[in-house]
């Protein structure tokens, strides 16, 4: 038996899944998910709705997760995307603070104005480059469109995680994706900051 290994297996930490089931029985054991996510989540509500509503709506976001894990599937594994489909479904209900925040940085001379929690996520959208252009062009977009495009440009999920996330298909998720970078593109002269390296048109 290779000793050293299972001593590497043992110190690892658990499953987003394996904490999930664990705190139907010992419920302080999700705080492991809030302390594994919370940072990141918040990073997130906050590039969404701005730092005045941001705490409120990420402790709202676990408050809801932890009332309603046992809905959450094993078989998912990590509890991520779930969380930032809860995330996004609370700022749902605050269309009118998000519309404002966007409309707010349309103003000033840089969308940056809030850091992200995640540098690599932020710098998908390339807000240096378009400024309050880009936050005018998001608050014009259908809510429906906003959530899928940034699920993917801030949170950086996959287009199976945001379908996952928000109870999509995978085409409607493509397709409200795709319509939202056109509209960009047409408020932003042609730029599309969503747009990774890797997706850009050569």
């Amino acid at each position: 038996m290779d000793v050293s290994h299972a001593s590497d297996s043992a110190a690892s930490p658990p499953q987003d899944a394996a904490l999930i089931a664990e705190s139907w029985h010992e419920p302080e054991r999700f705080a492991e998910i809030f302390h594994r996510y919370y940072k990141e989540i918040h990073g997130y509500v906050t590039r969404r709705v701005g730092p005045d509503a941001a705490d409120d709506i990420a402790a709202e976001t676990f408050l809801a997760a932890f009332r309603q894990r046992r809905r959450f599937d094993p078989d998912r594994g990590s509890v991520r995307p779930w969380l930032y489909g809860i995330a996004t479904n609370l700022i749902g209900l605050h269309r009118r603070a998000e519309k404002r925040f966007y409309r707010a940085l349309a103003k000033t001379p840089t969308l940056n104005a809030v850091e992200s929690h995640e540098e690599r996520a932020a710098d998908r959208v390339s807000a240096v480059s378009t400024g309050g252009a880009l936050a005018g062009a998001l608050a014009r977009l259908s809510p429906g469109d906003r959530d899928v495009l940034l699920l993917i440009a801030l949170a950086d999920l996959t287009y199976e995680e945001v379908a996952q996330a928000m109870g999509l298909k995978y085409g409607t998720v493509a397709s409200r994706l795709n319509r939202a970078r056109r509209k960009l593109r047409e408020s932003l002269g042609g730029t599309n900051p969503t747009l990774t390296t890797e997706e850009s048109p050569a």
